[in-house]
């Protein structure tokens, strides 16, 4: 009988039972002269007595102004280190943090607000203009706090807070409470609440550091946005489970001032999306800096060729970097690859369960469970999967079933030893005349070619066939190819279903605030030059 595709994350370390607030006082009763949180661009440095301290200011100017357990609290805000002392002093008192993408629209903004029900919002001043444009639908918003303009004054008043106060709303919290909201995409109608529990986010952050091997001696440098799972789990939970220190390198991405503030903290630890590390490999400047503290990191969010990982273990001295996949719903990690594993694994795969979850691949048709190595719907079960989406049962009952897998919408195969490889969304897959034709397949083909440095590959709509295949290209500098050079390359190579019939060759690709690629909106440009701007497209 097959073996079928189906694996848990056994570990001999507990879960931990506590609180964000909890953990940390742990972390800084151990460390507590070790530095937690360097903001370089605000010349920001602390302690953990100190952060704590801070921590706790934070804490009791949020009770001054009434702000209560289970209340929401929302942030819009770039990286700086008052983003980090809000999240930590809402989860002390246990308000619901709110987490809002600054890329939003006023009208994203308001929906957020008013969906979720927000009470107070702590925002960067250069957002003021979008929020007073949002503020009028939001009925529940009563006061807006502004990091330039009102956070002293807002400090000020947690001065008629004692410690008692503090520590009694402390004593009322449970580690399965809500404790943050982080709104999906809305690429298909509106944006949805994933609600994450203290429990959720505590464990997943500290044992994707145990993986890590992370200790107090850490500095990871943190580019990612703390709005994002990567940011304040990955980052900062991560970091301040283990003692380490957490590095804020500028407010928004900026490859030059990463590599500068891994040289000045002497860091250890790099996180970032595949672009981001990228970007910093073509640094004009970047043979001039010494990234040699570098051990180890974390790449997620999207798929890594090769070559960027070999350079990436080479050139920036990340020889321990790991690999890391999941969603906001599973807090976000569920796989991850383990340190010593071998290139192919690094790369091919998004590496194995994590510690006391679970991964089943189904059919998505039927949900049976597949055999190894078929294709089939990546589901988690386990500590991590979400309480639900906020107000959203209906919504929350398609994506988490009644044995409480959550089901991802990610294609993905398990080999023999238990190794995932995400191989496309199933709203990605193309199915052209009857085949299934996953993208990440023809990408990785596509990235052996000397002259391409980036390529994405989509479904368009056929007549004939019912989805055909196009690639966007974007060249390395300095080479020239045509599609007909392309299609030659893929000729006897992979299959004449696979090789795509349309090819666009472009500069850039539209992205998400973290760095992914949006697909959607290639396709939505694609239908559009294809049908009225034909002459854009170069074809074979």
């Amino acid at each position: 009988m097959n073996q079928k595709s189906y694996t848990h994350g056994a570990s001999q370390h507990p879960l931990l039972g506590e609180t964000i607030g909890a953990n940390l006082r742990n972390t800084v009763n151990r460390f507590p002269d070790r530095n937690v949180l360097i903001s370089v661009h605000q010349g920001y440095t602390a302690t953990y007595a100190e952060f704590w301290q801070q921590v706790e200011e934070v804490a009791k100017s949020f009770l001054a102004i009434n702000v209560q357990k289970g209340d929401r609290v929302a942030i819009l805000s770039t990286n700086r280190f008052e983003w980090v002392l809000v999240q930590y002093a809402t989860a002390r008192i246990g308000a619901i943090l709110v987490n809002i993408n600054p890329a939003y629209q006023s009208s994203e903004l308001a929906y957020a607000l008013a969906q979720s029900g927000v009470s107070v919002l702590v925002s960067g001043l250069s957002f003021k203009v979008m929020i007073e444009k949002a503020e009028s639908v939001c009925q529940d918003l009563r006061e807006v706090i502004y990091f330039n303009e009102d956070w002293h004054g807002f400090l000020a008043k947690g001065k008629s807070v004692s410690e008692a106060q503090l520590l009694e709303v402390e004593s009322t919290l449970q580690f399965d409470d809500a404790i943050n909201i982080q709104y999906t995409s809305g690429t298909t109608g509106f944006p949805k609440g994933v609600t994450l529990s203290h429990f959720n986010i505590l464990n997943n952050g500290y044992f994707i550091g145990r993986r890590l091997n992370y200790t107090e001696k850490e500095k990871v440098c943190i580019p990612v946005p703390f709005y994002h799972c990567f940011g304040m789990v990955i980052g900062n939970l991560c970091c301040t489970s283990h003692g380490a220190c957490m590095v804020i390198p500028s407010e928004s991405f900026d490859p030059q001032k990463v590599l500068q503030a891994i040289q000045k903290e002497r860091c250890t630890s790099l996180l970032g999306v595949p672009t981001m590390f990228i970007a910093e490999l073509q640094s004009p400047a970047f043979d001039k800096y010494d990234l040699s503290s570098l051990r180890t990191g974390v790449m997620g969010g999207a798929p890594c060729p090769l070559e960027i990982m070999k350079q990436v273990q080479s050139r920036m001295y990340m020889r321990e970097v790991e690999i890391c996949y999941g969603m906001t719903e599973t807090s976000p990690v569920s796989t991850q690859t383990v340190i010593g594993t071998p290139i192919e694994k690094q790369v091919g795969t998004v590496g194995k369960v994590q510690d006391h979850l679970e991964i089943k691949i189904v059919d998505p048709e039927t949900g049976a469970i597949k055999d190894r190595n078929e294709p089939g719907e990546l589901c988690t079960r386990g500590y991590s999967v979400m309480i639900g989406y906020w107000n959203n049962a209906k919504a929350t009952s398609e994506v988490i079933d009644e044995a409480r897998w959550m089901h991802s919408g990610d294609l993905a195969t398990m080999d023999e030893e238990g190794y995932i490889n995400i191989v496309g969304r199933i709203k990605d897959m193309i199915v052209r005349a009857g085949e299934n034709v996953y993208p990440r397949e023809i990408e990785e083909f596509l990235y052996s070619h000397e002259a391409i440095e980036e390529v994405q590959v989509i479904g368009v709509p056929s007549e004939k066939y019912g989805e055909e295949v196009m690639a966007w290209v974007k060249l390395k500098l300095g080479f020239v190819v045509s599609a007909a050079n392309l299609r030659q390359f893929c000729n006897k190579k992979i299959a004449n279903y696979k090789i795509p019939s349309y090819w666009k060759f472009t500069d850039s690709f539209p992205m998400t605030v973290t760095g992914k690629i949006r697909k959607i909106a290639l396709r939505e440009e694609a239908i559009k030059e294809l049908g009225l701007e034909r002459e854009n497209i170069k074809t074979a």
